[in-house]
């Protein structure tokens, strides 16, 4: 597994080859495998491809257009609504999507008490483990991925979508890669790390 970690690579762009079932089965039982606090495994996972994902990717176009041009959710970051876009576009592409939904959240929009959001805060390192799973296994399958937070641009269009309980976390492209990245830059341990005793 370390050497997946090392080769793991965003992609953004795939090949139109599709993935067999069996492979993106293994790819979320290893997400299923992940720890999670207090063991309560809060994941749920939506496996779109096919028309469902044009419909959806529709759905996630239209959200961005209401962003960009009504009542936006995120009013401060609409520098990065053409990299939104992109995304969309890259998703496109991308035979499966898998959208990560926290089976026991509230909505984004939910007033939280401070254990309430105590247990959001557990419940996201959890799922965000999962999701760091199936990468890794993706990667050792020669399966590329892409982590997808960009969702939050078109967030109550994707849930009505969806039409799941939850709170959607994160959407995750996966396809057989059609590029190469070099690694991107990472900080220095020594930037990072502050050793204690």
């Amino acid at each position: 597994m370390i050497s997946a970690i090392y080769d793991r690579r965003s992609i953004r762009k795939f090949s139109d080859a599709p993935i067999p079932k069996e492979d993106m089965i293994e790819i979320i039982q290893s997400g299923i495998k992940a720890p999670s606090s207090k063991n309560r495994q809060p994941w749920k996972y939506i496996v779109v491809q096919g028309r469902e994902k044009e419909e959806m990717l529709e759905v996630f176009r239209r959200g961005i257009s209401r962003e960009e041009n009504e009542r936006a959710l995120l009013p401060q970051s609409r520098q990065h609504i053409a990299a939104a876009k992109y995304t969309v576009d890259i998703m496109e592409d991308a035979p499966v999507i898998v959208f990560v939904v926290n089976s026991l959240g509230k909505s984004i929009l939910s007033e939280l008490t401070p254990e309430e959001r105590v247990y959001e805060i557990c419940n996201i390192q959890s799922i965000s483990a999962s999701i760091q799973n199936m990468l890794l296994s993706a990667t050792e399958k020669g399966i590329g991925s892409l982590w997808i937070c960009d969702i939050y641009f078109a967030y109550s269009e994707l849930c009505e979508w969806l039409n799941s309980e939850g709170q959607l976390v994160a959407a995750i492209a996966f396809g057989y890669p059609d590029e190469s990245p070099r690694e991107r830059p990472r900080k220095s341990l020594n930037d990072v790390v502050v050793w204690r005793g």
